[in-house]
């Protein structure tokens, strides 16, 4: 099948390249022609594990090209994805400035019919909306009166795809979501994922729109909910852990999305929260239980510095290093990470800050001031007072915390993801606070 991807973002690359994977032929747009040219050399500008390389094979077997024009990838194409970023409005609502102006590029293009399908994360009713601008649109010669003479459907096609694994969950989706309005455009994009044999969830647009954004926030209140309990846990002296453990037995609540830490940050997350809250004051209906998920959130990164803040008394002119920038894991994406907002406080209060993320540098560079980056972990503990482990990668769990304690000027390790839990870091001579783990400092684990 010919497809065209239409912004080729993170979720626009990842499904070009993986649609081509799968035997289609793709065409991938940007009004970027920098990123553009990049891509066509077969260089991505975001760090995603096997995304370059599944690249790089299908340029070089021709399944995958790029184009800065939406009218030449709209000419050749059947399918049209449209993949350009919703940012947040001052409200919180989605701005859909970008969606506009892409249908309106695609519907005085079209010559054929064509199947416009969103990717992008959109509010309910944005299918309809996209439906009347390709109506306004189109070629004069396609017009009669009030009526079209052209064919085109529009659908919705929500992606579901984790930073850091976004390959393997477009190759092993738990399901995949359409919302259709015709047989035509059902048969088509059944017959786009039929290699990957998915489950398919067959709905209205609006429907699928909303289940993207109830899916998001559904995962943010999990994350919300356990860190307002391991707030309790400290207050009564019990371990978070072995709380959200003995609730992920239970089928109905699952253990996924149950870790306690300093709170979701990213690209999605905290902008999907926002949009769903803002869609339901529109329709009339005040979603109070996701404003406090977004509280307890923000309330998170608070209160772990004051835990820092407890344990130092003192922080101005305490070396504080930071393991782990990113939002989170096997990504280099700085957006809403939690670390921003952390690093900055300890800076208002006068800490010098140096920080080390295996992936993340260059985007620290750009979005941090007055902070020393260092090339592993061992130079970041040299004559640090405190290390902060804010982003659990693996890299870190293999860190040989014997010769660190010898490069720190004092032992004390903040871990805000829980992720040395098993460790007895007491015995190499630490000071070590995890996040709602609210017991004797004898009996932890």
């Amino acid at each position: 099948m010919k497809i065209a991807v239409i912004g080729s973002g993170y979720v626009g690359l990842v499904t070009g390249v993986c649609l081509a994977h799968i035997g289609h032929r793709v065409i991938c747009v940007d009004n970027n022609r920098e990123k553009v040219k990049s891509l066509k050399q077969g260089r991505i500008p975001i760090y995603e594990p096997g995304l370059e390389d599944l690249l790089k094979k299908y340029l070089k077997n021709k399944r995958l090209s790029f184009a800065v024009s939406i009218a030449e990838a709209t000419r050749k194409s059947t399918a049209i994805f449209i993949a350009v970023g919703t940012p947040s409005k001052k409200d919180g609502e989605a701005d859909l400035t970008y969606v506009e102006h892409v249908a309106r590029d695609i519907a005085r293009a079209m010559d054929s019919y064509k199947l416009i399908v969103e990717k992008s994360t959109v509010p309910a009713d944005t299918g309809q909306r996209i439906k009347r601008t390709i109506r306004m649109n189109l070629p004069g010669k396609f017009c009669k009166g009030n009526d079209v003479t052209l064919d085109f459907d529009v659908a919705s096609n929500p992606e579901f795809l984790r930073e850091g694994c976004a390959v393997a969950d477009f190759m092993n989706p738990d399901r995949v979501v359409i919302g259709v309005e015709s047989a035509k455009a059902e048969r088509i994009l059944r017959e786009m994922y039929a290699p990957l044999k998915p489950h398919m969830v067959v709905t209205d647009i609006n429907s699928a729109e909303l289940i993207k954004h109830a899916s998001n926030s559904f995962l943010a209140t999990k994350i919300s909910f356990i860190n307002a309990v391991s707030r309790i846990c400290e207050r009564l002296g019990a371990d978070v852990l072995k709380v959200a453990e003995g609730m992920g037995f239970d089928k109905r609540i699952g253990r996924k999305f149950l870790d306690a830490g300093i709170g979701y940050g990213g690209s999605c997350f905290p902008k999907d929260v926002d949009a769903f809250i803002r869609l339901s004051e529109k329709s009339g209906y005040h979603f109070n239980l996701l404003k406090e998920v977004r509280q307890v959130n923000e309330e998170q990164k608070t209160f772990f510095l004051r835990l820092i803040e407890d344990k130092l008394w003192i922080v101005k002119k305490k070396t504080i290093g930071v393991l782990g920038l990113a939002f989170k894991p096997d990504t280099d994406d700085m957006r809403n990470a939690p670390s921003l907002d952390i690093i900055q406080a300890l800076q208002r209060e006068g800490a010098r800050v140096k920080v080390y993320d295996p992936q993340a540098m260059p985007n620290a560079r750009k979005a941090l001031k007055n902070v020393v980056c260092c090339k592993d972990p061992y130079a970041l503990a040299k004559g640090c007072d405190c290390l902060l482990l804010l982003t659990e990668w693996d890299e870190f769990r293999k860190l040989d915390f014997g010769k660190i304690k010898k490069l720190m000027d004092h032992a004390i390790l903040f871990d805000g993801r829980n992720l040395y839990h098993d460790r007895d870091l007491h015995a190499l001579g630490f000071e070590y606070y995890g996040v709602g783990r609210g017991m004797p400092k004898a009996k932890r684990s």
